[in-house]
């Protein structure tokens, strides 16, 4: 081989390997099928949100394996549902903004609901001094952080949220609020504030 032919053959070698660099970090979906202006489009050309992806792929294979059992398959269900919700995200000002916080949200749903990060809990609060008025609260070491709270046969996941003083958590349409030693617990639209002690 002559020593002309061995630059050209290097350079071509970091190329094709360059270009495996690239297809590695890219999204869990092949992005030469996606269409142009398509959220996943956006995905693609993004690397954080294409990292965001990778995550939440793995994150929603070790959710699969202990949902193996569920019946009916709530998990993929679920999911078809979040991918409609991440794609609607066309519609908001700040599009890259609603994908990247979907994709985050989405990751420490399953997280949490799946037992899938470490957790401590959990913790009994009898509410308003009646002893069957019972909320069970499981933490967990999600980003951010995060509580499941049981009541009777309702559950409800709830984010961490800035807070002056304490921590405060909000769900769906509950809260937990936690300030030396008090609990305000809201559960439900508007419901009023039950007074919580935490069972020793």
């Amino acid at each position: 081989m002559s020593r002309g032919r061995r630059p050209a053959l290097v350079v071509a070698a970091l190329l094709v390997l360059a270009a495996c660099q690239v297809q590695a970090a890219g999204p869990s979906f092949p992005c030469n099928k996606t269409f142009s202006g398509s959220i996943e489009e956006r995905i693609c050309r993004d690397a954080r949100l294409s990292a965001l992806d990778l995550k939440l792929a793995e994150v929603y294979a070790a959710a699969e394996k202990k949902a193996v059992n569920e019946r009916p398959p709530f998990l993929r269900a679920e999911q078809r549902g979040w991918i409609k919700g991440r794609n609607d995200c066309w519609k908001s000002k700040d599009v890259s903004a609603c994908v990247e916080d979907s994709y985050r949200r989405r990751i420490v749903e399953l997280q949490a609901l799946y037992r899938l990060v470490e957790a401590s809990g959990p913790f009994w609060f009898v509410c308003n001094g009646e002893p069957a008025n019972e909320v069970v609260v499981t933490y967990f070491r999600t980003d951010p952080s995060t509580l499941i709270a049981e009541r009777g046969d309702q559950m409800s996941l709830m984010f961490q949220q800035p807070a002056a003083s304490g921590t405060y958590f909000q769900g769906r349409n509950e809260s937990f609020r936690e300030h030396q030693g008090e609990v305000l617990v809201e559960w439900g639209w508007g419901a009023p504030t039950m007074r919580c002690v935490r069972k020793p």
